[in-house]
C-alpha cells in the first residue's frame, strides 16, 4: 500500500466531524481519521479535513454502494487523492439487506461494483472493503488493497487475518467507553451496539459465527457481549483491548469513542492517545 494508516485511528460518524477535530486527531498522533455514516460520494469531508492538517490520513467507513454508485464516486476519488497523494483511502462497502428493498444480490453487488471501479480507474490499492464473513473477505484480498470490518472482536480479527493471509491491510473498528464503571460503561455502550447492529443480519451472523447464542444477541445484547464489542474501563485498559486487535494480526485498529448525546470526543481521546503511546 502507498496509504500508511498508522496503528491507531479514529472511526467517527459524519455529523461527528469537521476540519477542527480532524487537526485535533492528527495532534494528537492517531494516523487516520474514518469517516462512518455512509458519507456521500462527492468526498467533501474527506477533502476539507485533508485541506485542514498536514500528514493524517483520511478514510471512508463506508461508502455504500446501494447509495452512491461507482461513477459518482470515481471521481471524487480521483479528486481529492490527486489533490492529497498517499493521503486518502476509499472504503466502500454493500452496507445490510435491511437498509435497501434492493437488497438482492449482495455478493454479485460487490463484484459488480469493484468492477466498475477498475473500469473507472480508481486503483486496488487506493480501496478497502467492509468484510465480515469468508466470501466477502476473499473479495477484499483479491480485488482491494484490504478489509475494513466493523463491529467486530480480536477473535474475529484472527480468523479474518488467517483468511486475507499476509498481504492484505486489516484494518478492523472497535467501540470504545472510557469508564472505570462496567455498569455505566454498558449503559453508554449498549445502545451504539443493540439499535441497530443487533437487528441487523449480517452483523448477527458473525456474531453467532465468533461461537455467540442466540439469548446473547437477544434483548440489547448480554454483558458478555456488549463488553466484547465495546472496550471499557480506563484508558489503559481500553488501550490494552484495542492492541488485542494488532497481536490478533490487524495492521491497524480505529477507535470509535462511545460519548453521551455525541459530546465532544477530544477529551477521552486525548486520554487514550496517551495511553498508547502516541504522545
Amino acid at each position: 500500500m502507498t496509504v500508511s494508516l498508522g496503528r491507531y485511528g479514529v472511526w467517527r460518524h459524519a455529523s461527528g466531524l469537521s476540519p477542527e477535530l480532524a487537526r485535533e486527531i492528527e495532534s494528537l498522533g492517531f494516523g487516520t481519521v474514518w469517516i462512518g455514516g455512509s458519507p456521500p460520494g462527492d468526498l467533501q469531508l474527506a477533502e476539507d479535513m485533508l485541506d485542514a492538517t498536514g500528514s493524517l490520513v483520511v478514510a471512508t467507513g463506508i461508502v455504500n454502494m446501494w447509495s452512491t454508485p461507482a461513477d459518482e464516486v470515481a471521481p471524487s476519488y480521483e479528486r481529492v487523492a490527486g489533490k492529497h497523494p498517499d493521503r486518502f483511502l476509499l472504503g466502500v462497502g454493500v452496507g445490510h439487506p435491511e437498509a435497501t428493498s434492493d437488497y438482492t444480490r449482495p455478493y454479485a453487488t460487490v463484484v459488480e461494483y469493484l468492477d466498475r471501479l477498475d473500469a473507472l480507474d480508481v486503483p486496488v490499492q487506493g480501496r478497502v472493503l467492509a468484510a465480515l464473513g469468508p466470501k466477502v473477505l476473499d473479495l477484499a484480498r483479491d480485488r482491494t488493497a484490504g478489509a475494513h470490518p466493523y463491529l467486530t472482536t480480536p477473535e474475529h480479527t484472527r480468523s479474518a487475518r488467517e483468511r486475507l493471509g499476509p498481504g492484505s491491510l486489516l484494518a478492523p473498528e472497535h467501540k470504545v467507553v472510557l469508564d472505570d464503571d462496567p455498569v455505566a460503561a454498558r449503559t453508554l455502550g449498549r445502545p451504539a451496539v443493540e439499535k441497530p447492529y443487533l437487528g441487523l443480519r449480517n452483523y448477527t451472523t458473525n456474531l453467532r459465527r465468533l461461537g455467540w447464542s442466540d439469548e446473547d444477541i437477544a434483548d440489547g445484547g448480554s454483558d458478555a457481549l456488549i463488553d466484547a464489542l465495546v472496550a471499557h474501563g480506563s484508558a489503559e485498559q481500553v488501550a490494552a483491548r484495542l492492541t488485542e486487535h494488532l497481536d490478533a494480526g490487524a495492521d491497524h485498529v480505529c477507535a470509535q469513542v462511545v460519548t453521551a448525546g455525541m459530546r465532544d470526543p477530544e477529551p477521552d481521546l486525548r486520554r487514550l492517545a496517551s495511553a498508547l503511546g502516541l504522545r
